[in-house]
């Protein structure tokens, strides 16, 4: 195993952060984009996300720990590697770290799948990828590793159908754009995490309120902050396909609280993409977690959706 390379380096925009007053997850997934281009060109692939790419490489999972906050103005950079490689799919790691400091912003772990560029089918990867990865390989750190969200194989449970016997709320809708996809026309990752934090403040405003009331806590201002994710690509809109995202809360802990998100198809009922989130209640001055004490749990119990999953 080797040092893990560099693939990207900028910083974080006003523009970027959200009312959290930190960097919005959508632009954390942004910056793997970018980071899994540069990924490519050290494979020996530097036209992968170009229009006239012979091969590209789609995103089918990622987990993702956030780990501390990104401000604006923050410089940040991203090394990253191959964990491992078979014959048409690598998993890649890579690392958004906080310049100045040295200290990491967030992991990624990925699945990503060697694909045509135009029918997304898998194929095997050319030769000098193969020998490339044997360099760029690396071993993922500690803190990259699964938390509170487990790993492993699972089958994706989410379609329309199921939502509405759930009964889950509808977080967000619409259609995605032609500025929303890639130079393939598929929808750019980002834009699914970015579609579930647009939702969440219609979906959760009430229930973020509730731990500090039931402590009795006078917190003037109350959001919320993701500490882990796992991501499913199960298929790639284009421009004018519509969007629905269904989300409910599938679990509470003494200071987390665990969310499922399916992003749909309302004409077909299929799935788009799937996802398990951890997130915290935020005291947004004071900048720390919010416990959620036994009063508040059994508050929130009501909003439970019992057998949820990504």
């Amino acid at each position: 195993m080797g040092e893990a390379a560099e693939l990207w380096r900028g910083g974080v925009n006003t523009w970027e952060c959200d009312e959290m007053g930190h960097m919005n997850v959508r632009f954390y997934v942004a910056r793997a984009g970018e980071g899994l281009a540069g990924l490519a060109r050290l494979l020996g692939m530097p036209d992968a996300f170009t229009p006239h790419a012979a091969s590209t490489l789609l995103v089918a999972e990622q987990h993702i720990r956030f780990l501390r906050e990104a401000q604006a103005g923050a410089p940040l950079h991203m090394t990253g590697g191959v964990v491992a490689m078979d014959e048409t799919s690598a998993t890649v790691l890579q690392v958004l770290v906080h310049t100045r400091t040295g200290e990491p912003a967030a992991s990624f772990v990925s699945t990503v799948i060697h694909a045509k560029p135009d029918t997304g089918r898998p194929f095997p990867w050319p030769a000098r990828a193969r020998a490339a990865a044997e360099g760029l390989m690396v071993e993922p750190p500690a803190f990259a590793g699964p938390r509170s969200i487990p790993g492993g194989p699972l089958a994706p449970t989410a379609s329309l159908a199921r939502a509405q016997a759930f009964g889950l709320a509808c977080a967000a809708r619409g259609a995605m754009r032609p500025q929303d996809c890639d130079v393939f026309g598929r929808m750019r990752t980002e834009e699914f995490i970015g579609r579930v934090s647009d939702g969440m403040a219609g979906l959760l405003g009430r229930v973020r309120t509730v731990p500090p009331a039931a402590a009795g806590q006078p917190i003037p201002r109350v959001g919320g902050a993701v500490l882990e994710y796992r991501l499913l690509y199960l298929d790639w809109p284009r421009a004018g396909d519509h969007l629905e995202l269904r989300s409910g809360l599938s679990g509470l802990e003494e200071k987390t609280q665990r969310l499922v998100h399916w992003l749909l198809d309302p004409l077909t009922g299929k799935a788009w993409a799937s996802a398990e989130a951890v997130a915290v209640n935020l005291d947004l001055d004071a900048r720390k977690i919010i416990p959620i004490a036994p009063e508040a749990r059994t508050l929130l119990q009501r909003h439970l959706v019992e057998g949820l999953t990504i």
